[in-house]
């Protein structure tokens, strides 16, 4: 399958807490750690930017990855 065919699902390698952000960084060919570090200064610096609420929805709708 290629990078480009790859569906959105949970890491089950690349992960802190669910594999969210290391599953979407390896869908775009992203660093997870950055992904991870610029969610966590948004997620704070925004008001408007429910980063915890997008978080918890995105692990409940993102499937994990199969082997």
């Amino acid at each position: 399958m290629t990078d480009k065919a790859r569906p959105f699902t949970r890491s089950r390698h690349d992960r802190m807490i669910a594999g969210v952000m290391g599953g979407i960084a390896r869908r775009f060919g992203w660093n997870a750690t950055l992904l991870r570090i610029v969610f966590v200064i948004v997620s704070i610096a925004s008001a408007a930017f429910p980063g915890i609420i997008v978080y918890l929805i995105l692990w409940l709708l993102m499937p994990e990855e199969t082997d």
